[in-house]
């Protein structure tokens, strides 16, 4: 292996496995964070430009933590465009903004495009926030405008579970 890409690999390495992000930062600027990982093991294939990750993984960018029993990232020139969460239900949690309750939200599958602030949850999803919950076998979270679409548009057999539980009252 040459030289460069060595450093290139280390590099990589490094910024995923050494830095933190802030776990206090607003909702806009998780993009701009970088990604974070901690795992038992880690792989990359260079000619495929793939990292693989296993083993009580967590992973932070800003606000948004995931955890997973696997992650795979996939590089394109060099950064991470596409990272695919799976494993025993794989849990997120975002601060959406100061003041603001918590989005988590759970499913057997977690794609996460970080330039398009888009996670798409698969099979067995579900979103909390507050008082709501959404359930599908299709979610998607819009983590930039705090947009959750829920279902499937071409069909009828994939239905929404939609619960608004009322706010609790207060003390007197």
């Amino acid at each position: 292996m040459k030289r460069n890409k060595k450093s290139a690999i280390f590099c990589c390495f490094a910024l995923f496995l050494g830095l933190y992000g802030s776990a206090s930062m607003a909702l806009e600027s998780d993009s701009e964070q970088p990604i974070t990982i901690d795992s038992n093991t880690a792989t990359y294939d260079d000619s495929k430009a793939i990292s693989t990750y296993t083993g009580n993984v967590v992973s932070i960018q800003g606000s948004i933590k995931v955890n997973s029993d696997k992650l795979v990232v996939y590089f394109v020139d060099g950064d991470a465009e596409k990272l695919v969460f799976t494993g025993n239900k794989a849990k997120f949690r975002q601060k959406p903004n100061e003041g603001e309750e918590d989005i988590t939200g759970e499913a057997m599958i977690g794609e996460y495009y970080p330039k398009k602030n888009l996670l798409i949850l698969i099979d067995d999803a579900t979103v909390w926030q507050g008082n709501a919950t959404y359930s599908s076998k299709l979610i998607e979270y819009d983590s930039k405008n705090s947009v959750v679409r829920a279902g499937e548009k071409s069909s009828d057999s994939k239905r929404v579970r939609v619960i608004l539980k009322p706010k609790p009252k207060e003390a007197k």
